[in-house]
């Protein structure tokens, strides 16, 4: 039994998400349709010797291995027995795909990101923190999860590596001002360390569309605009503003539309690059090729500072 994906596809920066609910320990979570490939009924998992504890094993539902992953263990800590109507959601990001083990779909929800709140401090944990937003969506209050960071936390070597960065060998400093749109405070530490050790030293950092806006707007008419942004990073999926919405206000703006935009995140594939291009991204970039981010600063960076005296509005 299988049900295949069939979400819709998204008008380009319209701020809105498709937030598929499920429930795991009688609690409700969401993840991104975006990032979802399809839903089958749990198969027969064969253990992994050594793997993480959240890790159950590896089915073949075709021709690859996938690794399949309890969400109840990583959440809760304990595994409860395996239920007869379990469900495995087959997801596909950073180039990977991989099964997490949930107990029922409750349906599909289509709402904007201004409606997912960042949790508050209380509750998100620093670091340790696995909610990229709570939302309420058909009555219920749904966590959406970092799927990205409950990946790389079982598995760090499938993200971003400091150890691609130090390949590039010796680089010089530079001290131009980049703005970094990531809601997630391990990727956006991962990026800020990987892109200090490339030099870069004016890295202004945000934790979604929304605050970077707020920043950018607020700098939008001043006569030294480029002196204070030369590049904005932004990630798709965030709360309150996400980086398709982002990029179409940044390109839609006289002064601001001159800034390089980069788009790095887990979702680009074939569909989010023809979204980027429509909303006028400068490149986009599937996590997590920290090494060729770092190139494209350098190439865009430049071509900024050629075509810099142009730009007086």
């Amino acid at each position: 039994m299988e049900e295949k994906k069939n979400g819709i596809l998204l008008e380009s920066g319209t701020n809105e998400i498709e937030v598929m609910r499920f429930s795991v320990g009688k609690e409700f979570y969401g993840i991104n349709v975006a990032k979802v490939q399809e839903i089958i009924m749990a198969e027969k998992v064969k253990p992994m010797p050594h793997a993480h504890p959240a890790v159950e094993g590896i089915f073949k539902p075709r021709e690859s291995l996938i690794t399949v992953i309890n969400l109840a263990y990583y959440l809760f800590g304990e595994r409860p027995e395996v239920g007869s109507k379990d469900l495995f959601i087959i997801t596909n990001f950073n180039r990977m795909t991989v099964a997490f083990r949930v107990e029922s779909i409750e349906g599909i929800s289509r709402i904007s990101w201004k409606d997912i709140q960042k949790p508050d401090k209380t509750i998100a944990n620093g670091d340790e923190g696995v909610a990229t937003g709570i939302a309420q969506c058909e009555g219920q209050l749904v966590t959406v999860l970092d799927f990205e960071k409950i990946v790389a936390e079982i598995a760090p070597e499938t993200t971003i590596q400091v150890s691609d960065v130090e390949k590039l060998g010796a680089r010089q400093l530079c001290d131009r001002p980049i703005v970094i749109a990531e809601d997630s405070i391990l990727l956006r530490r991962m990026i800020d360390d990987c892109l200090a050790r490339a030099g870069f030293t004016q890295l202004i950092e945000f934790s979604n569309g929304q605050e970077a806006w707020d920043h950018l707007n607020a700098i939008r008419h001043d006569s030294d605009l480029y002196d204070k942004v030369n590049l904005v990073i932004t990630d798709i999926e965030m709360p309150e503003m996400d980086g398709h919405r982002l990029t179409k206000l940044i390109k839609d703006d006289a002064r601001l539309k001159h800034i390089p935009v980069i788009i790095f995140s887990s979702l680009i594939d074939e569909q989010m690059r023809i979204k980027g291009r429509e909303l006028g991204a400068d490149e986009q970039i599937a996590k997590p090729e920290i090494g060729h981010l770092v190139a494209l600063l350098d190439e865009l960076l430049a071509r900024f500072e050629e075509e810099r005296p142009n730009f007086d509005i």
